[in-house]
Parts: structure tokens; C-alpha cells; sequence
């Protein structure tokens, strides 16, 4: 298995190029099942979720083509997707269990299809992220759902109808499933207490220029009109807020400088206020963002995780390793899922000072961090070591590090190209 070392003190200097956002890039591909015309996804990341989430569709008989004479199309950054006709609805397990997102095929197929077979989804083990509100939601939609032997069976024989969907809470992954059920379901929906995520907002704008009729994009209030078809477009991934949080506080914790070209400060509103009351400057470059600490040292911050716009639990790991060399105490509470702190054991065997509390941590700061042997247990936790292990005097080592190549592209690619002396080992 392989795992990442790094010698950490060097503060990082350079250019960080900001990919496409997974998390904006996982719904837009599921939503080429909704055409029988062609879908050009430009600016797509290079993560194995992607691969995964290609792989599936092309079992379900949607054609995936890589155009590299696209506009940013070199190395296959541009998928032309295809479902002409859609030859299979079972979405099965040694997929599914790879990446929860995979679930977001459900939508779509019941849309077009009128039904779908779709294991229950795997993932990041960060808690219990039930799709019971997915289901709820389309059973108001006209489906007829059953679970059976670790399967959603769902069926739609007349159609989906539209309806007024109240979400009882913020789900990402619910409100990207019905917006794409709801496109083709016939009448209106409305979904109330819809997730306001800008990868939920770049959906709502990829299906409009695939003909969808969509009102209150970018609010919690969605309201859709069911057409008879879309057609294909061409359309650009938003570049990754959680990615350019991430480098942010890279330049941060090693007290360096960056320039992360392509991010937008838009995306990153909660987090930039966060890194600026810690003692970072965020500014706006022709390119991008250039991220430096000010003078002196990091401060503590106090932070909660909430819904968009609020602080993203996707950050709460990494900004944590800030907090631990920062001036002060820090309080991070984690509102949005129930097991999101197991990367603090593997901090405090690098010398931080962390106590949980419930939902809560209090990271109180220290003068540095040392290097050792720590192990990944999910995609941020595992981004967090990294930047823990930056900052540390001495060698760490990351164990299971295959969580990184979920949700980083080339990150030891990109942090080598601006000093940082780190590698992976091949296991």
C-alpha cells in the first residue's frame, strides 16, 4: 500500500494550478444519463473517483469519450458522454461500493428510464450519510422504492410527477438526485430547503443549458419544470473550493507564498474569512488568488461546520492543522457528520494538543509539530496529515494514503514544484 514522506519545514513558494471540483464534477456526469444526445464536460479532474464514476456509466451504456483536441482537452481533462440508449439500470455494487456518489446515477435513470436497481452507496467512513432523504423524495416524485438484499429497487412505470418536496435537512447529494429526477418528471417541483452548494448551482446551470427549465438557482428554494426531453451541451466544471481551501492553508502553516491560478474567491467566501481572522492575506491576483501568512504568528479561530455558505466540513480537517500551530485555542465543531474527527489521534501522535469534546475539539497551539509515522482514515483527514506533516520538523510518514487519490490530483506533483520535499513510496 502505498504511503507519502515528507520533510517537512520548508515554507512553500510557487504556482498551484486549481483543478475542476470533483464534487461539482460526479452529478454533471451522472446527468448524461438524462440525453441521448452528447455531453462535453470540460476542465474535469484527474481522481479516481472520476475514473470510477466513468466506469459506471459506461456499464449502464452511456459512450465515454476523452476529446484531447478539445480547449483544455490534453490529457483527457474533457469527456464527451453518450447514452444514446441506456442498455442496462443496475448500478451494482463493486461500483458503488468504491464512491458514494455513485448513488446520484438513481435520478436520472428513474427520469429516463423509469426505473433503477442501484446499490447502497460505500464511501469515506465519516459517519452515517443516509439517502433516505433521496428516497422520501422520490417516492413524492411517483417512484415506488423497496430495498432489497443491499439494493434500491426503484420503479416509475407512468413517469415521475412533479411535487412539493420539503428536505427536513440540508442534503447535497438528495437535492442534486431530485433536481435531476424532477427535470424530466412531469408538472412542477419545487424543492424547499434545497442545499445552496456552488457544485449544486453548477448542475442547475449545466441542466439549463441542456434545456431544463429551472428557477432559483444558488437559493435554497428550487423550482423546476418538467420538459420532454434535453438535448446535449458543452459545459466547463466549476475549479474545486475544497482544493484551493486546502493549498490556502498550505501557505499558511509553512508560513510561505502561493499563487493558486484558476480559483475563484467566490467559492471560497467562509473559508477566506476563516484564513484572514487566522493571520492570512488572500488576494486576488489577474490569475487567481496569491495566499500568504501576514506578519507574525497564526491565530486561533473558533470555527463550525455548516451548509453552504457556511464553513464546509470538507475544510474542518485541514483548517484543525492550522489551529495546532496557531497562537492560542481554537474550538472546531463539527455539525454535519458524527465521526469526522479521526484524524486527531494521528495529530496529536505529531505533537499537537487536541481534546474532543462531543462534537466539538479544542486545539490549543503549539510551537511546532514533529514528524511521524501517522495513518490516513479518510480523504481529508488524510490532506490534513499532509499539511501537518509540512509544517513538522523531522520525517513523516502517511500511511493508506490511497484516500488522497480520490480527491487531490497530483498533489505531491504540485507541492514538490513549490518546495516541498515530500514523495510517495510505493507499497
Amino acid at each position: 500500500m502505498d504511503r507519502i514522506l515528507i520533510n517537512g519545514g520548508t515554507p512553500l513558494e510557487g504556482v498551484i494550478h486549481i483543478g475542476g471540483a470533483k464534487n461539482a464534477a460526479l452529478p454533471l456526469m451522472a446527468a448524461s444519463l438524462l440525453t441521448g444526445e452528447t455531453l462535453e464536460l470540460s476542465n474535469l479532474p484527474h481522481l479516481v473517483d472520476i475514473s470510477t464514476m466513468a466506469r459506471l456509466l459506461a456499464k449502464l451504456g452511456v459512450e465515454v469519450g476523452m476529446n484531447a483536441n478539445a480547449p483544455g482537452g490534453h490529457a483527457g481533462r474533457t469527456f464527451a458522454l453518450t447514452a444514446k440508449t441506456v442498455t442496462h439500470t443496475t448500478a451494482p455494487y463493486e461500483l458503488v461500493r468504491r464512491m458514494r456518489a455513485s448513488v446520484l446515477v438513481l435520478g436520472p435513470l428513474l427520469a429516463r428510464s423509469h426505473r433503477a436497481r442501484v446499490s447502497l452507496p460505500g464511501g469515506c467512513a465519516i459517519g452515517t450519510r443516509p439517502i433516505d432523504l433521496h428516497l422520501k423524495a422520490l417516492a413524492q416524485l411517483g417512484a415506488d422504492i423497496k430495498l432489497s438484499e443491499g439494493y434500491v429497487e426503484a420503479a416509475a412505470p407512468g413517469g415521475l410527477k412533479g411535487a412539493h418536496i420539503v428536505f427536513p435537512m440540508v442534503s447535497v447529494g438528495g437535492t442534486e438526485n431530485l433536481l435531476m429526477a424532477a427535470v424530466l418528471a412531469k408538472g412542477k417541483t419545487v424543492l424547499a430547503n434545497a442545499a445552496r452548494e456552488p457544485e449544486v448551482s453548477d448542475l442547475a446551470r449545466c441542466l439549463s443549458a441542456m434545456g431544463a427549465s429551472i428557477e432559483g438557482i444558488g437559493t435554497d428554494t428550487l423550482r423546476i419544470k418538467g420538459v420532454e426531453g434535453l438535448h446535449g451541451a458543452n459545459y466547463a466544471v466549476i475549479p474545486d473550493r475544497i482544493e484551493t481551501g486546502t493549498y490556502a492553508a498550505a501557505a499558511a502553516i509553512t508560513d510561505g507564498q502561493l499563487e493558486l491560478r484558476g480559483a475563484r474567491p467566490e467559492l471560497i467566501g467562509t473559508v477566506a474569512e476563516t484564513l484572514t481572522e487566522a493571520g492570512v492575506e488572500i488576494s486576488e491576483t489577474p490569475r487567481g488568488l496569491g495566499v500568504a501568512r501576514r506578519q507574525g504568528t497564526l491565530k486561533g479561530i473558533d470555527v463550525m461546520t455548516e451548509p453552504f455558505p457556511g464553513f464546509p466540513t470538507d475544510m474542518q480537517a485541514q483548517i484543525m492543522s492550522l489551529a495546532a500551530v496557531a497562537e492560542g485555542a481554537s474550538m472546531i465543531t463539527e455539525s454535519i457528520f458524527e465521526n469526522r474527527f479521526m484524524h486527531v489521534p494521528e495529530l496529536c501522535r505529531m505533537g499537537a494538543n487536541i481534546n474532543v469534546h462531543g462534537a466539538s475539539a479544542i486545539v490549543r497551539g503549539v510551537p511546532g509539530l514533529a514528524g511521524a509515522q501517522v495513518m490516513a482514515t479518510d480523504l481529508r483527514a488524510s490532506v490534513s496529515l499532509v499539511l501537518a506533516g509540512l509544517a513538522a520538523k523531522g520525517e513523516t510518514v502517511i500511511n493508506r494514503v490511497y484516500h488522497l487519490d480520490r480527491g487531490y490530483e497530483r498533489l505531491e506533483e504540485k507541492l514538490s514544484a513549490c518546495g516541498a520535499k515530500i514523495q510517495r513510496i510505493k507499497g
